[in-house]
C-alpha cells in the first residue's frame, strides 16, 4: 500500500519520546504519561497534538518552569466533586489523576466533577474522555489554554483554544467522541501549515488588525486564531461564546490562570497555571439502555443518504478510528519528512537513541 510520509512504529515512536523526556529528567512513569497521550494523538490523526508537541514538553521540563518530582493533591472534595492543585506538573500526569478520581466518583455517586489548577498542556482531550467512555462511563474534558483566540470583532487574542472533548460508549466497543478545539483549528495545524509551506483556509485566522488572512506567519506572528466557526458573518461568536464556557468550568471554577492572564503560547518564564475539567457519568444512574441507544443514533447518522460527491455520513469518532485502521495496516504512524528531521535534531541535542524510522 503507498503511504504518504516516513513510517514510525507506535513503540518505537513512544520509547523515543520517553527517551527524551527522561533525559531532562522527568520521572519514568510521568514520561510514559507523556508518551501515551502524544502517541494517541498522532495514531488518531491530531498530529497537531503529537509528536510536534515533543519538544514543548522537553523544554518546559529542561527549564524547570513545569515539575516532574511532585504528585497532584486534592485540595478539597466531596461526595462527587474535587479541587486539585496539579503541582505544575506535565499536563497528562494531572489530567490521568482527575480524571481517574472522576470515574471513582462515578461508581460511587453517579457522577464525578474534578477541576485542577496548576496545570500544563496536556495533549488531546479525547484522551482524557476515553478513559472513562471506556470503562462504560460518559466522560467530558476540558482545558483553558494560552490566549491564542481573538474574540468575535476584536484584533487582540484574549482566550485559548479551549477544547472540548466528550466521549459515550455504545454497543460492540462502539463509541462517540467528539473532540474538538473552541476556535475554528489548533495552533499546532497553523504551525504545521506554516512548516509545510502551504496556506491556511479561510476562517483561520487573522492578522495584527483583526482582518481574515490566509498566511500562517501573519497568524503566528502578530495575529491570532478565530473562534469555531470563523468570522461573526459565519457564526464566529457562538465558538466565543463556548471558549468562554470552557473557562467558566476550568479557570474561573479551579481558582487557575483564565483568559489573558494566562502566559502567553511558548512562553517558558512563568508556569502555566492552567485550568482543567473533568467529568465521568454513569448511565446506569439515568434511563437504562443507553449504549444501545447510543448506537442507534449513531447507525441512523451513518447510514443517511450521502450527498453528491461524497462517499459516507461520518459520526465524532469516525475519522480517528479510520485513520487508526490506516496506522495498523502500514505498520505504524506517517509522519511529515520535515517531522522526521526535527526529531532526528531534538535526539541529537538531547544526547539520547534517534527515533527508529521503517525503511
Amino acid at each position: 500500500m503507498a503511504t504518504s510520509g516516513t513510517i514510525v512504529a507506535l513503540d518505537d515512536a513512544k520509547s523515543f519520546m520517553v527517551r527524551c523526556m527522561k533525559s531532562v529528567g522527568t520521572k519514568e512513569e510521568h514520561a510514559v504519561s507523556l508518551a501515551e497521550v502524544l502517541l494517541a494523538g498522532d495514531y488518531r490523526g491530531h498530529f497537531s497534538h503529537g509528536l510536534n508537541r515533543l519538544d514543548m514538553y522537553v523544554h518546559d521540563v529542561q527549564t524547570k518552569i513545569c515539575c516532574s518530582d511532585k504528585e497532584p493533591i486534592v485540595l478539597k472534595e466531596f461526595a462527587a466533586t474535587a479541587h486539585v492543585d496539579g503541582n505544575n506538573l506535565l499536563g497528562p500526569v494531572v489530567g490521568n489523576f482527575c480524571m481517574d478520581l472522576a470515574i471513582q466518583k462515578a461508581k460511587e455517586a453517579g457522577i464525578g466533577w474534578v477541576v485542577a489548577k496548576g496545570s500544563n498542556h496536556f495533549g488531546i482531550a479525547g484522551w482524557y474522555s476515553l478513559r472513562a467512555s471506556n470503562q462504560g462511563f460518559l466522560g467530558m474534558a476540558f482545558t483553558n489554554t494560552s490566549p491564542l483566540v481573538v474574540p468575535t470583532r476584536a484584533k487582540k487574542p484574549t482566550l485559548g483554544t479551549n477544547p472540548i472533548s466528550v466521549a459515550a460508549p455504545a454497543k460492540n466497543a462502539d463509541s462517540f467522541v467528539l473532540d474538538m478545539a473552541t476556535s475554528t483549528c489548533a495552533v499546532g495545524k497553523i504551525e504545521i501549515q506554516s512548516r509545510k509551506g502551504q496556506p491556511i483556509p479561510s476562517g483561520w485566522g487573522v492578522d495584527a488588525e483583526g482582518k481574515e488572512v490566509h498566511e500562517s506567519e501573519k497568524v503566528l506572528h502578530g495575529g491570532g486564531l478565530l473562534p469555531l466557526g470563523g468570522t461573526e458573518v459565519s457564526s464566529g461568536y457562538k465558538g466565543y461564546g463556548l471558549a468562554m464556557m470552557v473557562e467558566v468550568f476550568c479557570g474561573l471554577l479551579a481558582g487557575a490562570a483564565y483568559g489573558p492572564n494566562i502566559r502567553k503560547w511558548m512562553n517558558t518564564t512563568v508556569e502555566a497555571d492552567l485550568g482543567q475539567c473533568f467529568v465521568a457519568i454513569n448511565p446506569d444512574a439515568f434511563a437504562p439502555g443507553f449504549p444501545e441507544r447510543m448506537s442507534d443514533l449513531m447507525n441512523i447518522c451513518r447510514t443517511l443518504e450521502p450527498a453528491d460527491g461524497e462517499s459516507e455520513v461520518l459520526v465524532a469518532g469516525d475519522p480517528e478510528r479510520q485513520h487508526m485502521a490506516k496506522c495498523e495496516e502500514q505498520g505504524g504512524i506517517a509522519y511529515h519528512p520535515n517531522q522526521i528531521t526535527h526529531m532526528h535534531e531534538l535526539a541529537k541535542k538531547l544526547g539520547v537513541e534517534p527515533m527508529k524510522v521503517k525503511a
